[in-house]
């Protein structure tokens, strides 16, 4: 008897703890997304490298090798893996929203299904609370500028 592979639940704390802000964009790791995929790493580069064409400049990219040495830095635990430290040797590769979307294009199975829509939860989560920090600025600036007009 085939026995299911059990379907891991992803919330969108798990997504939203892994996002990082890069060259002005919320970006996620290539090794974060095989985790949330439960894929190995070289599975999701093996579909950017096998699928040129969904991925144009700006989807995904591989970072520098100081924007490496930052997130290292940040990250200053290694965490051991069978061994081997928790960190590439390489430079990560990031994907963006875009990035993101296209690799749900390709990564087919029930685990990818629920992450996809995770992500994209967690994407929608993080535009709305940027919309409101924003709204909330400009009433705050203009009850400051109204205040300073009735000072004047």
């Amino acid at each position: 008897m085939n026995n299911p592979t059990k379907i891991k639940t992803i919330s969108i704390a798990d997504v939203e703890n892994r996002l990082i802000p890069l060259r002005g964009q919320m970006v996620l790791l290539d090794r974060d997304l095989a985790e949330l995929y439960g894929v190995e790493t070289k599975r999701v580069n093996e579909a950017v490298k096998n699928n040129p064409d969904k991925f144009p400049a700006g989807y995904v990219w591989e970072m520098t090798e100081e924007e490496s040495e930052v997130l290292r830095s940040k990250i200053s635990t290694l965490e051991p893996l069978n061994g081997k430290g928790h960190h590439s040797k390489y430079n990560y590769k990031v994907f963006t929203e875009k990035g993101l979307y296209m690799l749900a294009t390709i990564l087919k199975s029930p685990q990818a299904t629920n992450t996809t829509l995770s992500i994209i939860e967690t994407y929608a989560q993080v535009k709305e609370m940027v919309r409101t920090m924003e709204n909330l600025q400009h009433v705050t600036d203009g009850g400051e500028q109204q205040q300073n007009l009735l000072q004047k």
